[in-house]
């Protein structure tokens, strides 16, 4: 069997003080909080992959500024590593008409402390939520071109 760990990218989006997340439901149809997140694709860049995301799951173009950091994740039920790549950035307004992903039941723009409060009742879909969040929050950035197309 060969190895191989799933490679995600996640959005941490901040505007006034409040924090865009997608409500979804888990696999066993709890319904938890995420930043945009999901796969990258085959042939994707990482850039591309976050850019496609939040615009499927939130209908908001999304422009990345920083690269907030690169996880590594082992505690998937399912017994799957995630590797994830969270990009800080900008959208732009909800467009009206966009198809969203039909996981996604709802978007919230949420304080920090809603987002702590959502991880301390186990409403967070894993805990790289709260973690990316807090790595934000603390001034993490990375600039975009360590992230290398070769």
């Amino acid at each position: 069997m060969v190895w191989k760990p799933r490679t995600t990218v996640a959005a941490v989006i901040e505007a006034d003080g409040r924090y865009l997340l997608v409500e979804e439901a888990d696999a066993e149809g709890n319904r938890v909080l995420n930043q945009p997140a999901g796969h990258l694709e085959p042939g994707e860049s990482l850039e591309a992959a976050v850019i496609r995301e939040v615009a499927e799951e939130t209908r908001r173009d999304f422009t990345p500024g920083a690269l907030v950091g690169i996880y590594r994740w082992d505690g998937a039920p399912d017994g799957s590593t995630f590797m994830r790549f969270t990009f800080a950035g900008s959208v732009g307004e909800e467009i009206a008409g966009r198809e969203r992903d039909a996981d996604i039941l709802a978007t919230h723009w949420l304080t920090a402390e809603e987002v702590r409060e959502a991880g301390a009742s186990g409403r967070l879909r894993s805990p790289l939520v709260a973690r990316t969040l807090e790595d934000y929050l603390r001034g993490e950035r990375y600039p975009l071109t360590v992230l290398q197309e070769v």
